[in-house]
């Protein structure tokens, strides 16, 4: 088999829903499998809590929408906090690895460059730096939960 006739029998699987095929001759045997489908997984989205105006009546309401790791006071004036928000679609967390402690927490001070979390895409683990300095006020998604490009991450006052 020829390569010319390889290029028509690869086209032809393309169009078709053949998964795969194997021919035989002479000349030795060729396979030629169809790409598989990108797995798509669809989360539900993470819903974070939006809180900006926080009347002193309302402190219950707010602890109660808090992410369960987050220590943050249950009344934060988000007029001037910043915030972090994701660059990708993937796999938030907090920590290198389980053994590690958290590369950041609420209440530590970050510097431009810091790294704050890691996303991990299609397996690879990306680094996420913070673009701002100041104090981590509230962390808004769970470890090892699905995150959505441009969700919010942390809260940040600045410096």
């Amino acid at each position: 088999m020829d390569l010319k006739q390889i290029h028509e029998l690869i086209k032809v699987v393309n169009k078709s829903n053949i998964g795969e095929i194997s021919i035989e001759d002479k000349d030795g045997k060729v396979t030629i499998k169809q790409k598989e489908a990108p797995v798509v997984t669809v989360a539900q989205p993470v819903s974070t809590p939006q809180v900006y105006n926080v009347t002193p009546q309302a402190p219950a309401a707010v602890q109660a929408a808090s992410a369960p790791q987050t220590t943050a006071p249950a009344t934060v004036k988000t007029d001037n906090l910043i915030t972090i928000k994701s660059p990708m679609i993937g796999t938030f967390y907090r920590k290198s690895s389980p053994d590690k402690p958290s590369f950041v927490e609420v209440g530590d001070e970050v510097s431009i460059g810091k790294v704050v979390c890691i996303i991990e895409a299609m397996k690879l683990f990306n680094e996420i730096e913070s673009e701002v300095s100041g104090k981590i006020v509230k962390v808004l998604v769970e470890n090892a939960s699905p995150v959505e490009y441009d969700q919010p991450l942390f809260l940040v006052e600045p410096a």
